[in-house]
């Protein structure tokens, strides 16, 4: 990709496989002779985790592809099936989902150092340009895969964005009907999407690598826009840049991996652990996070059809941006006004992003309103605008020059950075608070022992959890996703193979047909899930009012309260997740949930947001005294609420233990590796400076 090779092979074979296929000089005169300016930042380091991070969703979205069933009726089993059932599969989807929110973030700020440094300007157009169609890809690919678990955010999700393409004049409704596959989203919509998902990321590789390839041809831009102009401005590709790289990667992995281990489910919905269901529509439906700057400018306008133009126009513009703006200065170190305006630009997006994650009501659609010129008004009028009045600093002479100065761009990084973070958490703080916000009171936070990194179940509690469950809740309510075997499991509630064996025995478990084509009745055996008490679906309606009984193994995952900013720092050190517990709890014990202004409620009903209407009327399910304890534990309201909530939250997670388990010598193992390779690199650069 760098011009003719100067590799010389050594032995024999190479010399002969070169002559016939010349990839190891092409490795070389890519990755290795390479030459790199010698005053890149670390800012420069997320193209080589962006590269990681594909290769990470490549790997396990092709293994979780081979589990997963793209039919409306199975996939949101499968997807927890894979969590139970698949060796290590909990790893697979909690890698591949954190992933996701991952690759955004270090694409933002890829794009964001592009825009800062100028990377944009000739003669790297091309390369930026390849970059906005990577982000593309990446954007419709991370949305078709938001929509394949197949819960309730997921599907409205994809009801409300195929919509928007209703808006185009003449050929809306047949491009809605093409995507859909039909008259509604579907089973047909979640095929096609399951596909594309799959293929999208080979795509976007294909792209990568023809960015890469760009890049190589221009070299690389750096902190001061100079280009290199002798041998002392660059350095070689490896070990230099390589070593550099790698251990950005290690200290990324140590930030990934705590939302792997200790927060699988912080970035998510907690709405998408609620079966898709097309009867009730979810009280605020948002995107994922890295989407909530252009929804916001998509709501902003009150036309759908501008709001569409807008909202694709705000990501179109960046291909025009190396025309836009024509400053012969590329650096924003070098251009004092450029620099205010790149750094009010970030506070736009972030700002954006936070009123995305808001009701699109009141003071908050003003003030998108106001982002969203502000956002255009960067591109169209500030940028064209300074390329012709700003006075600029003067240009170091040389990239060597600039290394004097090094101890003062590593402050500023870190300034930068610093700034980054804390917006970040603004943002992050927003969206926390808009994923339950239907609820005025939030219920009391408890100490459970499986909370915080090194939790782990107290087996008595999930023991008299269980029994809770089986005495008065699995009257209603099934648990299809829990096999009795996962009662002898390491991890469980500590019964024995045995005792397993005896509990399923005491269910009865219809199969068939058998040789004489007839249905028949069992005992359960070990690989049979907790039955439901009714024989249908249509029976379970008709013996509960209309409503179903919800399957109760994911019930401590699918609820939230709100925990917006500062308690979103406080929950990100110390892995709270336990909202889901803490409400089923307050449930149990007589906890009702606020509806939303304006919502009435049906005499003698609780507001519900699972059911249809949003309401219920059942009773209170326990009472004291009602389950007897040999450990002398309360035969109390309270004690049967925390020890069934306890249980359900094992149901939920059976490998939580695991988890962190395996959490903490990843993390051990990524701090040491990390340490070894600072060193490293300090030493290999020493003879650099």
């Amino acid at each position: 990709m760098s011009g003719p090779s100067t590799y010389q092979p050594q032995s024999p074979f190479m010399k002969w496989l070169e002559q016939r296929l010349p990839i190891a000089g092409l490795v070389h005169s890519s990755f290795i002779a390479y030459p790199t300016p010698r005053n890149l930042n670390y800012w420069w380091t997320f193209g080589a985790i962006l590269s990681m991070m594909l290769a990470v969703q490549i790997i396990t979205g092709i293994v979780l592809a081979m589990h997963y069933t793209p039919h409306v009726d199975f996939a949101f089993d499968s997807v927890e099936r894979i969590v139970r059932d698949v060796n290590y599969g909990w790893l697979l989807r909690n890698t591949h989902a954190a992933g996701a929110s991952m690759f955004f973030i270090a694409v933002y700020i890829h794009m964001f150092r592009g825009l800062y440094y100028g990377s944009y300007k000739a003669p790297r157009e091309v390369l930026w340009i390849l970059g906005v169609i990577i982000y593309l890809l990446m954007m419709a690919t991370g949305f078709m895969g938001y929509v394949l678990p197949w819960g309730q955010m997921s599907f409205w999700g994809a009801t409300v964005i195929t919509n928007l393409f209703s808006a185009v004049p003449f050929v809306g409704d047949s491009i809605v009907t093409l995507l859909w596959g039909g008259y509604s989203v579907g089973n047909p919509t979640l095929n096609r999407f399951f596909s594309l998902h799959y293929l999208l990321p080979f795509v976007i590789a294909g792209v990568v690598v023809l960015h890469v390839w760009a890049l190589h041809v221009t070299g690389q831009n750096n902190p001061t826009g100079v280009e290199p102009k002798t041998e002392k401005d660059t350095v070689a590709f490896t070990p230099y840049a390589t070593m550099k790289d790698v251990f950005g990667m290690s200290c990324f992995l140590l930030f990934f991996s705590w939302f792997i281990f200790y927060m699988p489910n912080y970035l998510g919905e907690a709405d998408n652990y609620i079966p898709a269901n097309p009867g009730v529509t979810p009280p605020h439906i948002v995107p994922e996070w890295y989407y909530l700057p252009f929804y916001a400018i998509l709501r902003s306008i009150p036309n759908k059809l501008m709001g569409v133009v807008a909202m694709f126009g705000a990501i179109i513009v960046l291909l025009f941006l190396p025309w836009l703006d024509s400053a012969k200065v590329r650096s924003s170190r070098y251009r004092p006004l450029a620099k205010r305006f790149f750094w009010g630009f970030v506070v736009v997006c972030i700002m954006l992003g936070w009123l995305g994650s808001k009701p699109a009501e009141g003071i908050y659609t003003v003030l998108a309103r106001v982002f969203t010129f502000a956002y255009f008004a960067y591109f169209l009028i500030v940028l064209p605008l300074l390329s012709r009045v700003e006075k600029t600093l003067p240009l170091p002479n040389s990239i060597s020059e600039d290394v004097l100065s090094k101890g003062k761009t590593a402050g500023a990084t870190a300034a930068s950075l610093l700034a980054l973070v804390m917006a970040g958490t603004l943002m992050f703080g927003g969206v926390q608070s808009a994923k339950a916000a239907e609820g005025g009171e939030s219920p009391p936070s408890l100490e459970w022992s499986f909370a915080g990194p090194f939790g782990t179940y107290d087996r008595p509690q999930l023991q008299r959890g269980f029994k809770i469950y089986k005495e008065v809740c699995s009257a209603c309510h099934s648990l299809k996703l829990l096999q009795y075997r996962n009662l002898a499991e390491p991890g469980g509630p500590g019964f024995t193979i045995e005792q397993a064996k005896a509990i399923a025995a005491e269910a009865s478990i219809k199969d068939g047909p058998n040789d004489a084509g007839e249905m028949f009745e069992r005992p359960g055996r070990l690989a049979d899930t907790f039955h439901s008490p009714f024989p249908n679906e249509q029976a379970a309606r008709s013996a509960n009012g209309g409503a179903v009984p919800p399957d109760m193994s994911l019930l401590a995952k699918a609820r939230s309260y709100p925990r917006g900013f500062p308690q979103f720092v406080f929950d990100f050190f110390t892995q709270f997740q336990e909202q889901g517990p803490n409400y089923i709890d307050a449930l149990l014990q007589g906890y009702q949930d606020t509806p939303p202004e304006g919502f009435t409620l049906p005499d003698g009903a609780y507001y519900n947001k699972w059911y249809p209407g949003h309401s219920i009327k059942m009773p209170p399910p326990i009472s004291d005294g009602q389950v007897s304890f040999d450990d002398g534990s309360p035969e109390t309201v309270p004690q049967y609420a925390k020890d069934v909530t306890a249980f359900l939250m094992w149901a939920a997670e059976p490998h939580l233990e695991a988890r962190k388990r395996l959490g903490l010598q990843v993390m051990i193992f990524l701090i040491i590796l990390s340490g070894l390779l600072y060193f490293t690199k300090r030493k290999i650069w020493s003879n650099v400076h």
